[in-house]
């Protein structure tokens, strides 16, 4: 195909493409897959219209039960029993005290309603969090309970069942790198393709304008989404394009003749196939480095931003959404991230200063987003590993399965949690076989959630509202018709309800 080839034929490639890479039988990634999703909502895009995604990825497996505190008494005060909390709802163990609470109480529209059904629930985010429950409260802010990697839907004794054809388990769980490696890609660790790389092999495939390369855009490194079979993830640092250092007017003993000269070698089309392959890379990254620092001449947002490492990348993101047109874009994905999280040790100490830079830079974020003017327009959630057990093992947690993730922005249904409210219990079942109570249904072992809602939905619910019709979400989520309407299950729908 060439670039003149029709927008239908051209997503009907992309979608033989992607569908063929989704349909691996394992969970599909959380995040990752949404800069592939970009690709496919551009086609059925109108002229002008742009959206963002932006990823906050929390390495390590975060902490669900010190984010989201239960904070009426009868959970509060579960929680704080299993935590090591002191009498009179003091801290304790790797409890926070209800009294830390009060300025991060959530003040939802409508309670959550729990497992059984009950809605007298309420919840506090973790005392540092003040930025983001400012936004909740503002209709800026969703809360997705226990989310995480499901193949189909799963009840705690198929769970437990020897028949894992039957009741699949995504691979390699509870593993740091695994988990990292599923959501980003759909395999555990060694993967080397994600599902940016392959929007980027579709794209070298139809020869459609370069600038596509800059669907997916990582402000953090590595990240093996953005890895294809023949393209390169694209990234950047904090401080804009990564340059090639002889190419550059300030090197090369700062001779600009010099720096030329080699700039028009790397060019150059050769004879030798080494050599021209090199030398396609470079151009490409060379055009790649103009065209971004092109996008980043234009005004910084004035929003003042943290300066830790996650408020650089989220200040980065704003600054390429600011020259998007530049980057002649109308849907992009961003990956940025913050490590710390596994937090076997020392919880108390370290986790409220990890979630505070979480909010900080994210409200700040959002804010930037409203002086573009863009609020609704761009959208940004949290992801990680996993969860951790609610149980303590006596200075932190363990590694765990579902967790509560945030999503803000002024397309949000904010205000509103979304899912089911998880029990807050740690207790194992009786007997043998095992029978479990309904609140030991959704754990599995140490208060580890078993999810309610899969990736899989929390994906197709924000790629839904990136212009992915219900049509071509099979072709880019494998697992899709394991829920919802195809799947006879209601009760796991594809569209959460939290993107108005």
């Amino acid at each position: 195909m060439t670039s003149s080839t029709p927008p239908d034929l051209q997503r009907r490639a992309f979608l033989r493409r992607s569908g063929q890479l989704a349909l691996t039988g394992t969970a599909l990634p959380f995040a990752m897959n949404l800069a592939a999703l970009g690709e496919a909502a551009a086609f059925n895009a109108p002229s002008g219209d742009y959206k963002a995604l932006v990823c906050v990825f929390l390495y390590g497996g975060n902490d669900y039960a010190n984010t989201l505190i239960p904070y009426d008494d009868t959970h509060y005060n579960l929680y704080s029993a299993i935590r090591g909390g002191g009498s009179g709802q003091t801290a304790g163990g790797i409890a926070l005290a209800k009294s830390a609470l009060t300025s991060t109480l959530l003040n939802p529209i409508a309670a959550p309603v729990d497992s059984q059904g009950q809605t007298g629930r309420q919840f506090a985010l973790n005392p540092t969090m003040t930025g983001l429950a400012g936004l909740f409260n503002t209709g800026k802010m969703a809360v997705q309970l226990n989310v995480g990697p499901l193949v189909k839907p799963l009840t705690r004794a198929q769970y437990n069942s020897n028949d894992k054809v039957s009741f699949p388990r995504p691979p390699q769980l509870f593993s740091h790198n695994d988990q990292q490696s599923i959501w980003q890609s759909s395999s555990p660790e060694g993967s080397t393709v994600g599902w940016g790389g392959n929007l980027g092999d579709l794209t070298l495939e139809n020869s459609l304008n370069s600038k596509l390369v800059f669907t997916g855009i990582s402000v953090s490194g590595n990240a093996v989404f953005l890895s294809g079979d023949t393209a390169l993830q694209y990234q950047v640092s904090t401080s804009g394009a990564i340059k090639i250092r002889p190419a550059t007017n300030t090197w090369v003993y700062g001779n600009p003749s010099v720096a030329a000269a080699i700039t028009s070698l790397m060019r150059e089309n050769r004879v030798h196939k080494l050599e021209n392959e090199y030398n396609a890379v470079t151009k490409r990254a060379l055009d790649a480095e103009s065209a971004v620092t092109t996008a980043l001449s234009e005004t910084v947002p004035s929003t003042v931003f943290p300066t830790d490492s996650l408020g650089n990348q989220l200040k980065m993101v704003a600054r390429l959404i600011k020259g998007r047109v530049a980057l002649g874009v109308r849907r992009q994905v961003f990956f940025v991230s913050i490590g710390g999280f596994d937090l076997h040790d020392n919880l108390i100490r370290d986790h409220g200063t990890l979630l505070g830079r979480v909010s900080a830079a994210m409200t700040a974020f959002y804010n930037a987003t409203v002086e573009m003017g863009v609020e609704n327009q761009v959208t940004s959630f949290t992801a990680s590993d996993f969860g951790r057990t609610l149980s303590s093992n006596g200075d932190g947690s363990d590694h765990g399965w579902g967790s509560h993730h945030f999503v803000v922005g002024g397309a949000v249904d904010g205000q509103r949690y979304f899912g089911e409210a998880p029990p807050i219990n740690v207790t194992d079942g009786t007997g043998w076989p095992r029978v479990y109570t309904a609140a030991e249904q959704w754990h599995v072992g140490q208060g580890r959630l078993l999810p309610r809602t899969s990736v899989d939905q929390y994906a197709a619910t924000l790629a839904k509202w990136f212009g992915v019709t219900d049509t071509e979400m099979p072709q880019v989520l494998g697992n899709i018709n394991n829920f919802g309407t195809p799947a006879g299950r209601a009760d796991y729908p594809w569209d959460l309800g939290f993107m108005t």
